[in-house]
């Protein structure tokens, strides 16, 4: 190395490998000597080459070793960082932000919870800045350090930097980075933050170009620093997310590449360990022995299963290990409240903390703040005030030394009373009541959980299931609302209090079109009331099951055979004598029985069809006098059924408004929910078989809107969509259709009853539009529903007419409504007689057919009192006749009734400049230009 000194053989290894940039233990590992024999030499070699620090030495070292035949001298020395076992996945966007931070800042600290990442983030960060540091990058590992005190000592030992005679370690160091451009990073510093500090401050404050890179569970607390809190991986986002690409990665290294088909499962499983890249990492190492299931499985308890895997450090070996590290951070006390959080699901404020923990509110404040520090609650500010979250394994953590320390029973005791007071003030309606239930739902959940397995608990599980029965109703959780009035009938101290928790899980079912578990609810809240000794409601479930097996057939999945419904009838008329509301349900239970006899004969006689209409008038009358809307709805659609089927269509869509008016004003229980959302179906389409299109959009447009609608967005805009588009409004349609294709897939894309219309609409305003591609796709989506009496004659009837029409193919209409609306009267809906009948009369017209007058007269008398269908009849009258003013009259007609498409086609067919008008309509309403034919088809004519 040098002539003049004398330095001895193992000196001169020893300064070549500091030439090597190499930390002390790396050379007592190259050279199989101990750390402290590395330090005598080094500190050997600072004395004889009389330089400063290590820096200098490695510098001499590096300036005699001869270079390489083209070799440049390098800019700055090489990184002085460990090399992970492993390679470092995503966190893009975390790299940038904490890569401009220590551009900025003199002193980062990387924050966050064990496991999280913190270290491996920090490696890659210093790597990347390596550039902008001329003097260095060099990394220093305080796990070993035990006593504050030596935090100078480890810095030293990484640096390679020997105490100088009259100097501390501290002033040591700070005296060879005194003019370095250095990043010092200092890895795992919670456990000796009494001595980093100061540490730092003076470092900092003497070293104005050396920038320090921290890791810690817990803020540093010094004057320069700038917290970066770390967190969890990616879950979600453009491309595939962090989390799972680490689960991957780590699932192919061991041998098991990850079968694409199993993503989604995967991205759950990242999501319940909450992101943790720890966690994920040792999950990804049990997945050849688990698979997916079994992992799904184990996380239930996830400290259990998360162990093993590559680390070398032992705190890193299993997440309950990261977490013991953690935990013996903690003061007494601090420790106690750890754990009695631990209870809380949802994030948690300070009151909720010092009930629940059994503190004063100052003294949850203080601890909940250190905790926080130390990385082992979360914390978000929002209107509402500071909340707190643990992740998952930290819960669970805490729950295990909750037991250890005999609390458990006594903290989950608190938890619930205050759930339960939470429970009760949901019932009290407000501008953020949805944010309200939302905060605490978890907690409600976690706390009827522990409270239903407890018998001394019973009574306040019952309470709470009822109060997150409502709740979940309310918010539209409608599914859980079931599940929840089922489990408070199960946990009810007698009969009594269970029956009525049935009834409302019953209707709850009934808004799901769950035939088959609303008939077994009533049938159950029925053997409840038996129980209790209350004869008259039990025969009154007995007979509202047989109605529903009636009323909503449509929505089972196996109706009950009708000697099943007929015996429960008996049963309940035998107990009903005494109590109105029984007899009530009984007589609609006759009345929706006849009615379904009507539908099966299609052609029943005339005494049947009398006997059914007065039974149903019977059921209304007797319904009313219960003093009941809900009974009185029931009964009056009953009736509505029955009208329809004898061909008495105005007094069906005048029962049917009654029905809606009735309900306008009940309460947002289950059952009137059910009730109403059903009866808005129907108002929308009784107005659409009488020609109130106004009327129609109007109760469709409350249909779609109610707040129980908003999950089902294919339920809730069917009849919009089908008035909508009768009227011509492609723009309604278009974004009604949206939420119905979303909603309908989401749901499963089952092929549920009365959907169907809906489709074909949206189908064919596509069609209108001149979007093939939309129309072939809403096509696809009708075959799924099959091909029914209704698709061939009713509604696809109508809606097939009315494009061919437009495109002027008269001829073709004429003959997709050949059959005689008599003869399709019998397989199709009564809802769309009129229309069939009047665009039949419409099509004979154009098309020229010999018969066309004595098809108008028909036409004119069945579709008598109804706007549209009887404009659309005097339309073909005035056309077949050559009559322009009639003609034009018509149109005035159409735009009183709401519907512009008509009135723009009306225009269209006058001819001359009234056709201009209406082309213009046409295209107003985004709809390719309309094709108009008169009978002998030689092109347009004029009203003028």
């Amino acid at each position: 190395m040098t002539a003049t000194v004398d330095i001895s053989p193992r000196e001169a290894q020893v300064l070549e490998l500091l030439g090597e940039h190499l930390s002390n233990a790396e050379i007592a590992a190259r050279l199989f000597i101990s750390v402290r024999t590395v330090e005598s030499h080094v500190s050997s070699l600072l004395r004889k080459l009389e330089v400063p620090d290590r820096r200098a030495l490695a510098g001499r070292a590096a300036a005699s070793r001869p270079a390489a035949p083209g070799a440049t001298p390098a800019a700055h020395p090489a990184p002085v960082l460990p090399a992970p076992p492993t390679s470092f996945v995503g966190r893009a966007s975390e790299r940038a932000e904490l890569a401009g931070l220590i551009g900025a800042h003199r002193q980062v600290t990387a924050a966050g919870p064990g496991g999280v990442g913190k270290t491996r983030l920090a490696l890659a960060v210093a790597a990347d800045a390596a550039e902008a540091f001329p003097d260095g990058v060099w990394f220093v590992d305080l796990v070993p350090v035990t006593d504050p005190g030596m935090v100078a000592a480890a810095v030293a030992g990484a640096l390679g930097v020997a105490e100088q005679p009259g100097r501390g370690m501290t002033e040591s160091v700070v005296a060879a980075l005194a003019d370095r451009r250095t990043l010092l990073v200092l890895d795992n510093c919670e456990q000796v933050r009494d001595g980093v500090a100061p540490f730092l401050e003076r470092l900092l404050a003497a070293c104005p170009r050396v920038t320090v890179l921290a890791t810690s569970r817990a803020r540093l607390m010094v004057p320069f620093e700038r917290v970066y809190p770390v967190p969890p991986l990616a879950l979600s986002g453009d491309g595939e997310p962090d989390a799972v690409v680490l689960f991957t990665e780590r699932a192919t290294a061991v041998g098991h590449p990850l079968d694409p088909a199993l993503r989604d499962r995967v991205v759950e499983i990242c999501a319940r360990l909450d992101g943790m890249a720890l966690a994920i990492e040792l999950a990804a190492a049990r997945y050849p022995t688990l698979g997916v299931d079994g992992l799904t499985a184990a996380l239930a308890h996830p400290l259990r299963m998360l162990t093993g895997g590559s680390r070398a450090d032992d705190r890193h070996r299993s997440v309950r290990a990261a977490l013991d590290w953690s935990h013996t951070l903690l003061e007494p006390d601090d420790r106690a409240l750890l754990r009695r959080v631990s209870v809380f699901v949802a994030p948690f404020t300070v009151p909720a903390a010092a009930e629940v923990a059994g503190v004063d509110e100052g003294v949850a404040m203080d601890g909940l703040a250190r905790l926080a520090e130390q990385s082992l609650l979360a914390v978000k500010a929002s209107a509402r005030g500071t909340g707190y979250r643990a992740a998952e394994t930290i819960r669970q953590y805490g729950t295990e030394r909750l037991i250890e320390a005999g609390e458990l029973a006594d903290v989950r005791s608190r938890h619930l009373r205050r759930c339960l007071a939470e429970a009760a003030a949901l019932a009290v309606p407000g501008a953020d009541w949805r944010a309200r239930f939302d905060a605490v739902a978890d907690d409600l959940r976690a706390a009827l959980a522990w409270a239903a397995d407890e018998p001394e608990h019973r009574a306040d599980a019952h309470r709470l299931a009822r109060h997150l029965a409502e709740s979940a109703f309310a918010r539209n959780l409608v599914g859980e609302s079931q599940r929840r009035y089922e489990q408070a009938a199960a946990l009810a101290a007698d009969p009594a209090a269970a029956a009525p928790m049935l009834r409302h899980a019953a209707a709850v079912a009934g808004c799901r079109t769950l035939g088959d578990d609303m008939y077994r609810l009533h049938r159950a809240a029925a053997d409840a009331a038996r129980r209790a000794g209350d004869a008259g409601r039990a025969a009154a479930d007995l007979a509202t099951a047989a109605t529903v097996a009636y009323r909503f057939a449509g929505t089972f999945v196996e109706v009950p055979p009708p000697d099943e419904t007929t015996a429960l009838v008996d049963e309940a008329r035998g107990a009903a004598e005494a109590d109105p509301a029984a007899r009530a349900a009984v007589a609609l239970a006759d009345a929706a029985r006849r009615t379904d006899a009507l539908a099966a004969a299609r052609t029943p006689d005339d005494d049947a069809v009398r006997e059914a209409v007065a039974g149903a008038e019977r059921a209304v009358e007797l319904a009313r006098g219960t003093g009941d809307p809900l009974a009185e709805s029931a009964a009056l659609d009953a009736l509505t059924a029955v009208q329809s089927w004898v061909g008495d269509t105005f007094a069906t869509a005048a029962t049917a408004r009654r029905r809606s008016t009735l309900l306008a004003s009940a309460p947002d229980t289950p059952a009137a929910v059910h009730e109403l959302v059903q009866a808005l179906g129907e108002v929308a389409q009784t107005c659409l078989a009488v020609g109130d299109l106004p009327d129609a959009r109007r109760w469709a447009r409350r249909l779609a809107d109610h707040p129980s609608m908003a999950e089902v967005g294919h339920r809730a805009t069917c009849w919009l969509l089908v008035a909508d588009a009768l009227a011509g409004d492609a723009a309604g349609v278009l974004a009604g259709g949206v939420r119905f294709l979303d909603g309908w897939r989401r749901g499963g894309g089952a092929a549920q009853p009365d959907l169907d219309p809906a489709v074909a609409a949206v189908a064919m305003v596509h069609d209108l539009r001149g979007d093939h591609d939309a129309r072939r796709e809403w096509g696809e989506v009708l075959d799924a529903f099959g091909t029914s009496p209704h698709r061939v004659h009713g509604y696809g009837a109508v809606f097939d007419a009315m494009l061919l029409l437009h495109h002027g193919r008269a001829a073709e209409a004429l003959e997709r409504l050949a059959p005689e609306p008599e003869e399709v009267r019998r397989w199709i809906t009564w809802i769309w007689d009129h229309w069939y009948v009047a665009l039949r009369a419409e099509a004979t017209v154009l098309a020229g057919a010999s018969d066309a007058r004595d098809r108008l007269a028909a036409a004119r008398t069945r579709t008598s009192g109804d706007p549209l269908a009887g404009a659309i009849v005097e339309r073909a009258a005035a056309l077949l006749d050559g009559d322009g003013e009639r003609l034009l009259a018509t149109a005035a007609a159409f735009d009183a009734a709401g519907c512009g498409y008509q009135s723009a086609r009306t225009r269209v067919l006058a001819g001359g400049e009234h056709a201009e008008r209406g082309a213009a309509a046409i295209a107003e309403l985004g709809l390719v230009p309309m094709a108009a034919r008169w009978p002998d088809g030689t092109g347009r004519g004029s009203a003028g």
